[in-house]
Order: C-alpha cells, then structure tokens, then sequence
C-alpha cells in the first residue's frame, strides 16, 4: 500500500490511521514499573455490545444458489439484528456482475457507512470498490478478493489452501500405517482459483506421508448433481482406494448417493464447508464421512462485526491496536466425531 492515498473518509483516513492522543502510542505495550497500566483500548473503546453511533451498513453479495452462500446472507442478517444501532441495507444479489455493480452503487449514491462485499467477481468488481473508497466509504471485502488493497479497508474470508492442507493432514494421520495407501479427490469448479488452492493444499500435505499416493482426481460443479455424477465415475475407474477428500459438502450430497448406489464402505471420506447435513452424517458416524474442514459462512457475520467498528471508528474488542486489521483469514478446522457437537449450530442447510 502507497504511504500516501487519495482515499479519506469521513471518519479520517480508510487506510488505518486515526487522531490518537499520546496515549494511544503505548497501546499493547507493557512496562517493569508495577504501577504503571498500559493505555490498551481504554483510551479509544474497542467496539462492543453495548449501543454506540448509529451505522448504515450496505451489505451486497451474490445469487444465494448454493447452500454456503445463502448461509452468508443469513449469517449478515441475524448479526445486523444484535445491534440496536445497526441499519443493514441488503441488497438481493446477483451473479451477473453489471447487476451487482449497479446494486453496490446504490447503496453508495444512498452514503451508507459502511459496504460489507461478497463480489460475485473479485476481479470485475474491483472499480466499484474503489469507487467506494473514493467516496468516503469503508469498504469491508468479505470472501472473494478485490484485485487490489485499494478497494477496500478490510478483507475477510477462508482459507482455501488451508482447507486442501488440513484435509490431507487428516487423511494422512488416518492412512499413516497403510501400506500404499490410494486416495481420490472430488475437486469443485477448475476455472475457480479457489478449487485450484485447495488442490495444492490437499497436494503439499499428502508430500508428508511417502506411503500414500493420489491415484485420481474429478472436477465437480459444487452441485448435488456433478457431484454424484462425478463420484459415480470415480467409483468405476477406481475400484479400490483408501481415502477421498471431496471439496465442498453440498456436491457431497450426491457423492454420496453415488457412494450407497455402488454399495461401497471400504473407505474413509473428508468433505469440505460445513454443511449441516455433514455434520448429522458425522455424528451419526454409520457411513464413510467422517470428517469435514471448514470454511465458515459465519465471516459474513464478522464481517458485519468489522464495518460496525468500522463505523463506530473503532477497533476489536481483545486486541490493542486502535483499528480494525486490515486483513482476517479465517482458520479451516477439522470436524469430526470428537468435535462435532460444538460446530453442530454453524452448520448451513
């Protein structure tokens, strides 16, 4: 980022600095003398619970088509409603990038305070963030990245190769002990950068275990349909393997129609996102799921967190520093039998 920016706010400038008193410059710093406390965010509350300046928060995503992305609308909505002093205008999403320009302009023309983004296209939405910015309006990028930090204050979002690297990391500890182990990959769309991180993460985790050899690999759609149309092809050309890792939990759903149509149970199965209908099938603990690695649709809800901060010119509670971090990524937790019943209330239908 320039040290110098034409973006300035309202509020001070977007990019993470703000009128401080001295005081502010001993935040997080500690001291031998007993007596002395450092300054921490009681100079400049963190923002909290309790009811503070009003915000207008402008929240724009995609067509809820899948069964994730609705779970983000939700999880933005029922935050919104914790807040007393926060106004949620949602707009109704769309995956044609134009229509979803033109709904993120009127949310800017209507000098909302904060815009929470979920672009439909990082890429192709990238000038209307700037344009956000330029306007005065804090930009909270949430998921799929602008092409540049200039576009927004705030970037929130999963771990793709996270998620590749701690399901192999599982499925390895799983298949340590066996002798040329084979394990399969149900991947989801190949034009999507997402699908090609996970893949690379899945990739450098199995490097650790020298007994264990990926012997196929099917792109899916993130549908029901690809997903049991995928799997079933897996299953014919791969008549014995040991694993399968499959990247998304909604086209797990036909996987493992696919799976209980070939009468198959010879192996251990890790999905990816954390649908409730995964989570059930976890705990259950009766088929060949038995793992998922998360990507949370509850960022929409922190990200809802954040541009209220953001608005309120605040920073986060538990952390010292007076501004918001201008990036979060999020951590993709492995879900199985032993900690199933903690992430049950996360699960997205």
């Amino acid at each position: 980022m320039p040290e110098s920016t034409p973006f300035t706010s309202r509020r001070g400038l977007l990019f993470g600095t703000a009128a401080v008193g001295a005081g502010a410059l001993l935040a997080g710093c500690t001291s031998n003398e007993p007596d002395d406390e450092p300054a921490g965010n009681d100079d400049q509350p963190a923002a909290a619970d309790t009811p503070g300046k009003a915000v207008t928060i402008g929240f724009a995503g995609p067509q809820a088509d899948h069964g994730w992305l609705n779970a983000i609308n939700d999880n933005a909505k029922n935050r919104a409603k914790k807040y007393s002093d926060v106004t949620l205008e949602i707009t109704e999403g769309s995956n044609d990038t134009a229509a979803q320009i033109g709904q993120i302009e009127t949310l800017i023309n209507k000098k909302v305070d904060v815009l929470v983004i979920l672009p439909a296209d990082g890429k192709a939405l990238t000038q209307v963030g700037l344009k956000a910015m330029r306007a005065g309006i804090p930009v909270v990028n949430l998921d799929r990245i602008f092409n540049t930090p200039q576009a927004y204050r705030c970037w929130i979002g999963g771990d793709n190769y996270g998620m590749g690297l701690n399901a192999g990391h599982y499925i390895g500890e799983q298949l340590k002990d066996v002798d040329d182990a084979k394990v399969i990959e149900l991947a989801g769309l190949d034009n999507l950068e997402l699908t090609k991180q996970r893949t690379q993460g899945f990739d450098d985790a199995l490097k650790n275990y020298p007994n264990i050899k990926k012997v196929a690999r099917q792109a899916a759609e993130f549908t029901v349909e690809s997903g049991q149309a995928k799997m079933a092809q897996l299953l014919q050309a791969q008549p014995k393997f040991n694993a399968l890792w499959n990247h998304d939990d909604d086209q797990g759903v036909g996987a493992l129609r696919a799976i209980e149509q070939a009468g198959r149970d010879d192996f251990v199965m890790v999905g990816g996102a954390g649908a409730l209908a995964a989570f059930q099938a976890i705990k259950q603990d009766n088929g060949v799921l038995k793992a998922t690695v998360l990507y949370p649709p509850t960022m929409a809800a922190s990200a809802i967190d954040l541009a209220r901060a953001l608005g309120q010119a605040k920073g986060v509670s538990g952390l010292s520093e007076f501004e918001i971090p201008s990036s979060l990524t999020l951590y993709s937790a492995v879900v199985d039998k032993d900690n199933v019943d903690q992430y049950m209330p996360t699960g997205f239908k």
